[in-house]
């Protein structure tokens, strides 16, 4: 475990980002139940935390991906760190909508990126990585070529895993569900009776709490 991966961590339960309630499940969108939510954005609201959660975004592009042209967000978690990210390394910015737009050109990506540039793509949250694989797949058949993303939390599920291998998309991520879970415990956020049960929806989220 890094002290990037324990910091950002700790950040997220300060602010209270993430919500950890095995006890009271919550409803995602997608109707599967969590005990954990996860929002990323409120870190925005924080200068210091926002400051240093950008930061470790660009130490990590520079030590993955030196040769980036480009920095695109992800809409719309990711468009503010991607564009502070970008002022920070002093590079174009661009984002990615999740579908395109209904009326003007109609497009999906949001600012001038060459063909051939070399694109680094930030997001905010990674669960299923479906959205943020389209995005990255958006950027490919643009003509642009996809070093790799940058995420501030990742779920780690296993399916999302696979589904980056197999898109033979390289991503990192500053932190992680297990490090999370870990630091939570260390600061008494949960108590240690509920470790089993984060554990264990971690690996089945789709029918975990079904009854």
């Amino acid at each position: 475990m890094s002290s990037i991966e324990k910091n950002v961590a700790r950040y997220l339960l300060d602010i209270k980002a993430v919500q950890l309630r095995p006890a009271e499940p919550f409803t995602w969108a997608s109707g599967w139940k969590s005990p954990i939510y996860c929002d990323n954005r409120k870190v925005l609201s924080y200068p210091d935390k926002r400051t240093h959660i950008c930061k470790y975004i660009v130490e990590t592009i520079k030590q993955y991906f030196d040769n980036a042209d480009i920095i695109a967000g992800v809409a719309t978690g990711a468009i503010a760190f991607g564009a502070i990210v970008a002022d920070m390394m002093n590079k174009p910015f661009i984002y990615i909508r999740p579908k395109a737009k209904d009326h003007g050109t109609g497009a999906r990506i949001e600012g001038e990126m060459h063909r051939g540039a070399n694109v680094v793509i930030i997001e905010d949250l990674i669960s299923t990585g479906m959205s943020s694989l389209s995005a990255a797949d958006c950027v490919a058949k643009s003509g642009g070529n996809v070093e790799g993303m940058v995420a501030i939390f990742s779920y780690n599920f296993p399916k999302a895993r696979r589904a980056f291998e197999n898109a033979d998309v390289e991503l990192h991520t500053l932190s992680n569900y297990d490090t999370l879970i870990d630091e939570a415990l260390a600061c008494d956020y949960i108590k240690a009776e509920d470790i089993e049960v984060l554990k264990d929806w971690r690996f089945k989220p789709d029918t975990w709490g079904v009854q």
